[in-house]
């Protein structure tokens, strides 16, 4: 039976149909989807064996919950998923401000309604979307924000006392009555507000003003935090603490190969559709690891975490300064090249807060910090560690340092100049002046299908070498040139124009 075609209280008597409370609906739902072994949050990711099982736990326990974690956890995001739990649709008494159950209502409206109509009230059906509601904490949230007030307007229009029940204006909570209510950032709502609360998560119900009545509620309350503020700040009033039933800690990808994922899910990397973009695997791996050493870093403060959002801010710089190039050239593919790798800076030095020790260095100079140190991490994961010490053959030879030849056109004079807006061909021919680049390379097949992305190795490879100190690299603008490291020791002091100066490294 097509449940959404009964249109009054009496129809939906007869048609057997049974309402659940919030907590049950949802709880009977994921049960569903958990023998059907369906994804329970499509679009989370790196939660599956951590996060994902509390929750599932605390929902089938019919807890309210409380989401713990640094800015970028999904936090708020997963709150927005849990109504997909939700029924598809359910009855309420048309016209209700506060999704009036037909079987058992509780506002004055829907009371009266059901006393004079009977069976012969109207019902209406809503859908999950109208179950959800979310409020930020902030500090000029107010009791009537959340729970509701005496409206003048309005008792003054239909000529209501204001003590009569009906002059109250609901707020958003009773508002999302029989669905999900979510707090982000608990922590910021003033505790006089939070007292207002308490009710809700105990009793589950509202008072307002000096009304003598009660309003049972009934809906799943979600919160988020961030455990900084949680736990240090005091900002949370004990009895609201207590009363929250599961407290949640979510984390921050524990694998590169996650942050990858989530990174490619919500960052705009396809653009104009007459020009294919191709991203070599291990730019997203730098910016990855970046993000990765950062939230390590002694100069970035740990309290206020490192976000998703700057590994996504940070690949669409990048793409953005290989589409320029490309615009400017005429040309129909759209890749990057290590020389585009600055153009990250802007995604990172907004999004990290630094300790004093950070503040002193500076935010740009901290961010090159962590993009070297991540250059030289994926670098080993493709080629030779140039660091790595020689070993010697069962004929007590030393095996030959396979950049050496690489290394030794460098030390007799030769120079690269790359600029970040140089035509392909002007671009692979630079490269190719290097005696030994190229073969050294195409030693590795398995990394790269064309020219391009041949041609963008060989310039991963010099930054390498830079990284791990075997050749300097001066940076002037969008211009990058690679040489000699000794002759640059010697015309510029030490100062090898790399993303970052030795005491880094």
């Amino acid at each position: 039976m097509n449940f959404k075609e009964i249109k009054t209280l009496g129809e939906l008597k007869s048609s057997g149909y049974k309402v659940l409370s919030v907590k049950e609906e949802i709880r009977k739902n994921l049960v569903e989807k958990i023998k059907s072994k369906d994804p329970v949050f499509e679009g989370i990711i790196g939660y599956e064996k951590t996060v994902i099982p509390s929750i599932v736990n605390s929902l089938l326990a019919k807890h309210d919950i409380i989401l713990l974690g640094l800015r970028g956890q999904a936090k708020t995001k997963i709150a927005r998923l849990i109504p997909s739990l939700l029924d598809e649709f359910i009855p309420i008494v048309k016209g209700s401000e506060i999704n009036d159950n037909p079987f058992h209502p509780i506002s004055k409206f829907a009371v009266d309604m059901i006393n004079e109509k009977g069976d012969d009230t109207e019902i209406e059906w809503i859908s999950q979307d109208q179950r959800y509601s979310e409020k930020l904490a902030t500090p000029d949230v107010n009791i009537a924000d959340l729970i509701g007030d005496i409206d003048p307007i309005k008792a003054a229009n239909q000529r209501l006392h204001y003590s009569h029940e009906g002059a109250i204006h609901f707020g958003i909570i009773p508002r999302t009555n029989r669905g999900v209510f979510v707090i982000n950032e608990l922590p910021d709502l003033q505790p006089r507000i939070q007292v207002g609360l308490l009710n809700i998560m105990q009793e589950k119900d509202i008072q307002i003003r000096g009304f003598n009545i009660r309003i049972p509620l009934d809906v799943l309350m979600v919160f988020t935090a961030n455990p900084e503020d949680y736990t240090n700040r005091g900002n949370i009033i004990t009895p609201l603490k207590d009363r929250i039933d599961s407290q949640i800690i979510t984390h921050y990808p524990k694998v590169l190969e996650d942050g990858i994922k989530i990174t490619e899910t919500y960052s705009w990397t396809q653009r104009d559709k007459k020009n294919k973009v191709v991203i070599p695997y291990y730019f997203r791996e730098i910016i990855e690891m970046t993000a990765m050493l950062a939230r390590y870093s002694e100069f970035v403060d740990q309290k206020s975490g490192v976000s998703a959002r700057l590994t996504i801010s940070s690949i669409e710089n990048l793409i953005s300064n290989a589409e320029r190039r490309a615009i400017m050239n005429n040309d129909d593919m759209i890749m990057p090249r290590m020389c585009d790798v600055l153009s990250i800076l802007p995604g990172i030095t907004g999004k990290v807060e630094l300790v004093f020790e950070g503040e002193q260095e500076g935010a740009i100079k901290v961010a090159k910090a962590l993009i070297s140190k991540s250059v030289r991490e994926i670098y080993k994961k493709y080629f030779p560690d140039p660091l790595m010490k020689k070993k010697k053959s069962t004929a007590e030879k030393e095996v030959k340092d396979p950049y050496a030849e690489i290394i030794e056109w460098f030390q007799y004079g030769g120079k690269v100049n790359i600029q970040d807006d140089m035509t392909f061909k002007a671009y692979f021919n630079e490269l190719k002046k290097v005696d030994g680049l190229e073969k050294f390379v195409k030693k590795f097949p398995q990394y790269y299908e064309s020219e391009t992305e041949l041609a963008s190795l060989m310039e991963f490879v010099l930054d390498g070498l830079h990284q791990n100190s075997k050749i300097a690299k001066d940076l002037v603008d969008s211009e990058v040139m690679y040489k000699d490291m000794v002759g640059s020791m010697f015309t510029q002091g030490g100062n090898f124009g790399g993303y970052e100066d030795e005491y880094y490294k």
